[in-house]
């Protein structure tokens, strides 16, 4: 299939229509019995015109909260590489994706008030930095000052809380089978999360370029506690130990006694978004509460068990926005996806039946919101029943 695409643009009317949905979702949540916990983090890079030039962090992060933005700048691993976390100031999954847009339209300009000539939100910046780690070694590298493109990531962490305000992510197998619902999804939603071919780039870069070593982004479908769609339990991603807080400290305020504390942190962290001024936090939050109702339908029964599958399946992702030859596109997977905009539709339907003495037999707020995403490719969406 030949599908014509250009630039992608952010429709105004999409983030609207965005906004209503998540509204909708998180009310249906609510009624289920549980609140959804959505946080991301947000990496990127900057240029100035001299090399040394460095960001005041205390005054970007000032600002930020000037304008109601839950979140922070620190410095990240490579030079000029900066990243946006997430606060856990208690907002909804509506809030975090108003954060994360926000921050998206408002951080060159904080930047370029420091003197920055270029702040990159952007799946790869090429040639961002420069050297070779050592054999063995993880963070001693060699005088090879060979060129690093620097890969940029959009992460989304989540988590349900029960009315008593319990994380249920280590009950009854929820986090495994919620973690089984994004790695079925992941691959026919990929447009949400990488919506520009730069975005596919960023998964060639150990192998195209020889970063193996270097990088450690993922590339392609994986669960596990370190694979690109993880559940963090008792151990995180590099293998340390998760929840552990201070219990008692020496005269030098040193840490000699300490507790974990996992089940309150644990969480599924989805690795695979690009960094992108093209992402749309609306769409990938929505993406992200449908796939915690499906999750919490199938705990609610008490089979999360029994449901899932007897060994997990590393996925490869899609080579490109584009469909070619024998390898299917993002665009392509996601026009013939009917499980996103299908629940939408049923979850319209249910909430307007239960507040209306009316039975809604049609719902088209899945359809128009797959239409306008695709309708930033020109492309007709497929309607299925």
């Amino acid at each position: 299939m030949i599908l014509k695409v250009k630039k992608k643009t952010q429709h105004e009317s999409s983030n609207q229509l965005g906004q209503k949905i998540i509204g909708m979702l998180q009310q249906h949540i609510r009624q289920l019995g549980f609140t959804p916990v959505i946080h991301f983090e947000l990496e990127g890079c900057y240029q100035s015109p001299q090399r040394k030039t460095e960001l005041n962090y205390t005054v970007i992060n000032q600002q930020l909260r000037h304008l109601n933005i839950d979140g922070k700048v620190i410095p990240e691993y490579w030079h000029q590489q900066w990243e946006f976390v997430s606060l856990f100031n208690g907002q909804s999954p509506l809030k975090e994706a108003d954060n994360l847009s926000r921050a998206i339209k408002y951080l060159p300009q904080l930047f370029a008030k420091q003197g920055i000539e270029k702040t990159l939100i952007k799946p790869v910046v090429w040639r961002g930095d420069q050297g070779k780690l050592a054999q063995g070694c993880d963070n001693i590298f060699t005088n090879d000052e060979r060129a690093v493109h620097i890969p940029n990531a959009i992460q989304m962490n989540i988590s349900v809380n029960n009315s008593t305000g319990d994380n249920i992510i280590c009950h009854s197998n929820f986090g495994e089978y919620l973690q089984q619902c994004f790695m079925q999804t992941s691959l026919s939603c990929s447009l949400l999360y990488l919506p520009e071919e730069e975005a596919f780039e960023r998964f060639a870069l150990k192998t195209k370029y020889g970063l193996a070593k270097e990088l450690c982004s993922p590339d392609d479908i994986s669960g596990g506690h370190q694979g690109s769609v993880a559940l963090y339990k008792e151990l995180g991603k590099h293998n340390q130990a998760m929840g552990e807080e201070p219990l008692l400290y020496d005269h030098h305020h040193n840490v000699v006694a300490k507790a974990q504390c996992w089940q309150k942190t644990a969480r599924i962290e989805h690795r695979l978004g690009a960094s992108s001024r093209y992402y749309n936090a609306y769409v990938n939050v929505i993406y992200g509460l449908l796939n915690i109702i499906d999750a919490l339908e199938v705990f609610l029964s008490g089979n999360c068990h029994n449901r899932l599958n007897s060994q997990e399946k590393v996925v490869a992702l899609p080579l490109s926005l584009q469909s070619k030859g024998k390898d299917v596109g993002a665009i392509e997977l996601f026009n013939s996806c009917s499980w996103f905009a299908n629940r939408i539709n049923e979850i319209d339907i249910l909430m307007t039946n239960n507040n209306t003495t009316n039975s809604a037999t049609t719902s088209q707020l899945g359809d128009k919101l797959k239409a306008a995403i695709l309708a930033d490719y020109q492309i007709q969406p497929i309607i299925t029943d």
